[in-house]
């Protein structure tokens, strides 16, 4: 991506562009200045048009030039569209670089891409430090969006979404693949075992020549010199052969088992008294029973109060109101979502077991080079230096020191950031078997998805709310809960405003329910409840047979464009069907 955007050279081949192409890079880290404001941050995006626009004000230089560079640009109200971009971003202007958070840094860094208005917009990991909230309109605005664009991410539920096209980088080559995420490993899948099949029948090959030429004396006077080379032929490929990365092995020791109720929560309250005096509520009249065994995923935008809520659990922070009851025997292991625990200048080796070769993993005892090989780092490079890793590996080695330690609780703050996508899939293998405790503060619903079992999520005013299953299942149950009220509500609207209106008789005396009389409809909503169970069969059959033509992939290597737009009108239907069924439920009270 960095050769792409013209921030490194290849060492060979070449790099073209397209006459007049503008490209804008957002970085994984942005780099902004912490004295600017966000209008400065965002302005700086058209620092050379606001230049050009100064000298053509001042005269200085070919006034021609200067102005068909700045039409070029579209640069006379470059002002207007900074306020339009900042509005666009949910940006406030004034606020400084220094205030704000890392996924508020990470919008104004691409707010500052977008003003210039880019060909292709490349993005490194843009999911990083985002909450769901702000991943979920990123989504739209690039889907929205008419740029070509190049995303380095491991977010999956984003790839699938967004993406039409997925370019894997494997031992070497750049393979081009067509469709989203999903598409993208049903063929990668075919492809390996294709190519597993080859080289198994090369193998064979080659150990049949390899037999043939050792024969002796009388194969050396027979054998041909075309056989020869064929023999030279194929140990040269052999050699050549990348094989797949192998895979992080991951095992940890889970201690003594912790006591069966590992935190309960009655009624707490945590807030926190700001320098005016005035007081934040973070956590309000919460209360939950959690087990061992129980993988709890923690969700909420930024600065919502997800690790106070951790902290209260683990018995790290005292609540200001209610009863927090710790388990017994709690063994707790945290992974570090900042990094603040790595030691930049300590050696691999150190790092993992500081004073000692050896680690010991429950009974096993591992030599830590050995150990440090489960999770891909080669003997070679046991005493490099931290510092030398590539964000990725930072986040290995981190998991590497977690799981050297024997634990029963298992914290992980955002564990997914900066892991391949294989390491990830293998990181929630492990947790699904683990037999402890696991709180998951993420914002990959995927992963989240694939490993918890319940999920604490924050709802506003302090208030945190636990469903039963990840993401997927939370918002299943927030709609069902949102229909439900809506029909309430409605049903609540067509009572009499007076409710001693009611009348009474012998067949039903007072303190008796009574039926609610039905509200007679008007024509135009007769009509309407008459038309709505023919919608929504419509709407299902085509839902239905979307989602076959889609079923096998094939559609999405014929036509990804047309594939891609077949899912967005699933996603559509599915809206239009719930839609479709709250105002039937409405209608029919």
């Amino acid at each position: 991506m960095r050769i792409l955007a013209g921030l490194d050279k290849p060492d060979d081949g070449h790099l073209q562009l397209q006459q007049g192409m503008r490209l804008a890079l957002v970085l994984q880290e942005p780099l902004l200045d912490p004295a600017w404001t966000v209008h400065e941050a965002v302005r700086e995006g058209l620092s050379d048009v606001i230049a050009w626009i100064d000298r053509y004000a001042q005269g200085d230089g070919d006034l021609n030039a200067l102005q068909n560079a700045i039409e070029s640009r579209h640069g006379w109200g470059w002002e207007q569209r900074v306020e339009e971009t900042l509005h666009r971003l949910r940006l406030h202007p004034q606020a400084r670089i220094s205030d704000l958070s890392g996924g508020t840094a990470k919008r104004v860094a691409l707010a500052q891409a977008l003003v210039q208005q880019p060909d292709v917009l490349l993005l490194d990991e843009p999911t990083n430090h985002l909450d769901l909230d702000s991943i979920e309109w990123l989504e739209d605005l690039l889907i929205e969006s008419r740029m070509s664009m190049v995303i380095i991410t491991h977010d999956r539920s984003f790839l699938d979404k967004v993406s039409t096209r997925i370019v894997a980088l494997d031992r070497g080559r750049l393979l081009s693949y067509p469709g989203n995420y999903a598409a993208y490993q049903r063929q990668k899948e075919a492809q390996w075992a294709q190519e597993a099949v080859v080289q198994a029948r090369s193998d064979k090959l080659l150990a049949e020549e390899e037999v043939w030429v050792r024969k002796g004396v009388e194969a050396r006077r027979t054998r041909s010199q075309s056989r020869i080379a064929r023999l030279e032929q194929l140990r040269l490929q052999r050699a050549q052969r990348r094989e797949v990365q192998g895979r992080v092995n991951l095992g940890l020791s889970s201690g003594a088992p912790s006591g069966k109720i590992v935190a309960e929560l009655e009624g707490v309250s945590k807030w926190f008294t700001g320098p005016n005096g005035e007081r934040k509520t973070v956590v309000k009249d919460f209360t939950a029973t959690l087990l061992r065994g129980d993988k709890v995923g923690l969700m909420g935008p930024n600065g919502a109060g997800k690790t106070t809520l951790l902290k209260l659990i683990l018995g790290e922070l005292q609540a200001d109101d209610g009863k927090v009851r710790q388990g017994t025997k709690l063994q707790v292991a945290y992974f570090d979502q900042m990094r603040q625990a790595l030691d930049l200048d300590a050696s691999l080796e150190d790092f993992i077991s500081p004073g000692s070769e050896w680690i010991e993993i429950g009974s096993q005892r591992k030599h830590v080079k050995s150990y440090l090989q489960d999770f891909l780092f080669s003997p070679g490079r046991a005493h490099s230096p931290v510092r030398s890793l590539s964000g990725g590996e930072r986040n290995r080695l981190l998991l590497a020191r977690l799981f050297a330690r024997p634990a029963n609780v298992l914290v992980l703050d955002e564990p997914t950031n900066d892991l391949d996508i294989d390491t990830l899939e293998l990181l929630e293998e492990f947790l699904q078997n683990y037999d402890g405790t696991v709180f998951i503060v993420s914002h990959d619903r995927t992963f989240l998805d694939e490993v918890v079992t319940s999920t604490l999520v924050y709802e506003g005013g302090g208030h945190w709310r636990e469903y039963v299953g990840g993401v997927q299942d939370w918002l299943q149950q927030s709609r069902r809960a949102l229909a439900l009220q809506t029909g309430a509500g409605a049903a609540s609207d067509a009572m009499p405003s007076n409710p001693s209106h009611k009348h009474t008789s012998a067949a039903n005396p007072p303190g008796i329910s009574q039926p609610i009389q039905k509200t007679k409809l008007s024509f135009k909503e007769q009509r309407e409840l008459d038309a709505l169970p023919g919608l929504i069969e419509t709407l299902e059959a085509e839902q239905k047979s979307l989602t076959l033509a889609l079923a096998d992939g094939s559609l999405f290597i014929q036509d990804h464009v047309k594939a891609a737009e077949m899912g967005f009108r699933i996603e559509a239907i599915e809206a239009q069907l719930m839609e479709a069924l709250q105002r039937w439920e409405v209608l029919s009270q």
